[in-house]
């Protein structure tokens, strides 16, 4: 019996040994917490604590974007301040949905480093991977390069208190931002956080005052705000005409204007992603590559 029961451990045990060892084989290779020397766009993957590459940044042609030159000379110049190693501020990109806050930054990023020969890095850091944003500083605090850290679509919900770790982190906390980090994100929402959610602390709060002023501090954090609203037609209609005129796609001007038109009426929406999506659809329907 002590023969028996000793064998069947055995097998246990190499079975187990077995399991353990495919899912090692599995399991994704850890990557050195290094930076990389070459490439100026990359993605934060805190599972691997790690910075993966991006060959080709999916961006838009600068004069391309319309009706947002204010924000477009203001973004530039923090931008470029902060590349040449000088003091610059972190920005929050906030408004209506579709108006070029996302398209802006990377555009930004690629004007400002045709002609450098140490390249501002791009860094995109995904909205639900903020907590793992102390991670990322103690690596990139290492770095000889500048980094620009960007997160799309920032917002926070209800019962989110990841809020709490980027307040730190973007000014308070006792490490502080290192020198040779910039913070851009861009948001549908002014204060990062749904109006509804701060009516609740006022009517819910002892005090209504410090529960909302806690969860506004956060944009407050960032020390350039750049405000993005509705296009009107005729921005609307410029946008079209630039990408029209910039791919080469053959149509009469009054033909396009009207296309153009009857799309954003079809949308109930005029932005430059509405003016986008018609181009695309406008060039597959004339055989035209974009």
């Amino acid at each position: 019996m002590k023969k028996r029961a000793k064998t069947r451990t055995d097998t246990g045990a190499a079975l187990l040994s077995r399991i353990a060892a495919a899912l090692d084989r599995l399991a994704p290779a850890a990557k050195p917490q290094t930076l990389p020397e070459n490439g100026d766009a990359f993605v934060w993957e805190p599972q691997l604590g790690a910075l993966s590459a991006v060959a080709h940044v999916a961006s838009i042609a600068l004069p391309l974007l319309k009706a947002i030159e204010n924000q477009r000379d203001t973004l530039i110049g923090n931008t470029q301040r902060f590349a040449d190693g000088l003091p610059a501020n972190n920005a929050l990109l906030w408004g209506a949905r579709g108006m070029g806050k996302s398209s802006l930054v990377k555009a930004v990023h690629h004007e400002v480093n045709r002609g450098r020969k140490s390249p501002l890095v791009l860094i995109e850091l995904h909205r639900e991977d903020i907590a793992s944003l102390p991670l990322l500083l103690r690596l990139l605090r290492r770095g000889k390069r500048r980094y620009l850290l960007f997160c799309d679509d920032l917002s926070f919900d209800r019962d989110d208190t990841s809020y709490k770790s980027l307040k730190a982190v973007l000014e308070g906390g006792i490490e502080g931002r290192p020198d040779n980090v910039l913070f851009y994100a861009t948001s549908n929402r002014r204060h990062l956080m749904p109006r509804d959610m701060m009516d609740n602390e006022r009517a819910t709060a002892i005090n209504p005052g410090e529960a909302v002023e806690e969860k506004v501090s956060l944009s407050d954090r960032f020390g350039l705000w750049l405000g993005f609203h509705n296009c009107s037609q005729d921005d609307y209609l410029a946008m079209v005409e630039a990408y029209a005129g910039h791919y080469g796609l053959k149509i009469m001007l009054e033909d396009l204007r009207a296309r153009a038109l009857a799309w954003a009426m079809g949308r109930g929406s005029r932005s430059g992603r509405v003016a986008w999506q018609f181009i695309q659809d406008l060039a597959g329907e004339l055989g035209s590559k974009i």
